[in-house]
């Protein structure tokens, strides 16, 4: 029957050709066709699906504190009004390099990052900025575009952080075991501000584009937010372990040739993430494999004469940095050894890595060096 219907779909396609046209040029205009019907389809489908999950963000936002929504709609108060002017110090994104950043040997070059300060920082007195406070318009249905998809999900946490400070300080009653309740809409918002992140670190620039820093600093107070991390990182751990390993991915496959300033924002993002005791204890792994593939990949270039990525080289290092920072973050916070962080990966790291530092080492002494380093923090957990 399927045969036979093609078939006649091909008859009538052949009998119906406008003339002037062979049929082959016929199929692919109704091909054509049909597939921009489809994509007007989708484009409709992803808009009325980015409009019910706002409509379900204003619900749950509601439920929560309905006095909040109410005081909102009633007059334009700000919420930095609301909470007395608070002051706010916000994290820098927008330090700048003073070279391209090709001097990787140079210690203090990570400290121009911005990571290496706030890792001594404790994760209580982390503040973002208060453009978290400024308004953000509802998402504009007429036209949906990458930017407004990163700033509809973060206009429905920003309100969801203030209302948790306004409650905080008793200037609010908000009930969040509605999010319990409603698990899907804090997922997809989530899930819509991580994927809006990856979208644009995948094509860096620097300096970091203003919604993509506000993107950042919510994403970051809901993991330090003691009510609303167990909340997020609960629903979406997952989604933010792939962000992650994508963060890594765009230091590490990015080849432009000024890339170092651009990459700032996203290696400092990846940093701060690993000040949360949860996401620290998976991000550790992560970057113990990346390094120890690199290693191995080297290593074998190396024996065989053959060429290596140069690129990538260069970027290892920014993976290197942020590994070390963490183990001695990690160490100072619970003074104790950091042997057993990293589980089976720590193990991979170390099998062998005397010998791979022995043969890299006269070709390759930074790295062979920052390598040393690592394994002293994993066995010891204190720089020697």
């Amino acid at each position: 029957y399927l045969k036979i219907s093609k078939l006649a779909l091909a008859f009538a396609i052949i009998h119906s050709k406008p003339p002037g046209k062979s049929s082959k040029e016929y199929i692919e205009y109704l091909a054509r066709t049909v597939s921009e019907q489809d994509f007007g389809w989708k484009w409709k489908v992803e808009v009325l699906e980015a409009e019910v999950l706002r409509l379900r963000q204003e619900l749950l936002l509601n439920r929560i504190s309905p006095r909040f929504c109410l005081e909102n709609r009633k007059q334009d108060t700000s919420a930095e009004t609301l909470l007395g002017q608070e002051s706010i110090n916000p994290t820098s994104y927008s330090s700048q390099l003073e070279d391209s950043g090709c001097d990787v040997c140079n210690d203090s070059a990570f400290d121009s990052l911005g990571i290496a300060s706030d890792f001594h920082q404790s994760e209580h007195n982390f503040n973002t900025s208060k453009h978290w406070l400024e308004r953000v318009p509802p998402l504009n249905l007429c036209h949906t575009s990458k930017e407004q998809s990163l700033t509809a999900p973060v206009h429905f946490l920003q309100r969801l952080l203030e209302i948790r400070k306004l409650s905080e300080r008793g200037v609010l009653q908000a009930d969040f075991s509605e999010l319990e309740n409603d698990s899907f809409t804090i997922c997809n918002s989530v899930s819509q501000l991580l994927d809006g992140l990856t979208f644009f670190y995948n094509s860096p620039k620097f300096p970091a584009p203003g919604f993509l820093t506000e993107g950042v600093c919510v994403l970051l107070s809901l993991i330090t937010d003691t009510k609303l991390s167990n909340h997020v990182l609960k629903k979406c751990f997952k989604k933010i372990e792939e962000f992650k390993k994508n963060l890594i991915q765009v230091i590490l496959g990015n080849r432009s040739v000024n890339r170092f300033q651009a990459l700032h924002s996203v290696s400092q993002t990846l940093g701060l993430l690993g000040r949360n005791n949860i996401l620290r204890n998976s991000l550790i792994p992560l970057l113990l494999s990346g390094v120890r593939q690199f290693a191995e990949q080297l290593l074998q270039a190396h024996q065989v004469q053959s060429v290596y990525d140069i690129a990538q080289y260069e970027n290892i290092f920014l993976l290197c940095m942020i590994l070390e920072q963490l183990l001695q973050n990690e160490t100072e916070e619970s003074n104790i050894s950091s042997s057993d962080y990293g589980g089976e990966e720590k193990i991979k790291f170390l099998k062998n890595l005397d010998q791979v530092i022995l043969q890299l080492s006269d070709e390759f002494p930074l790295f062979s060096l920052y390598l040393w380093r690592v394994s002293v923090l994993l066995n010891s957990g204190q720089m020697q």
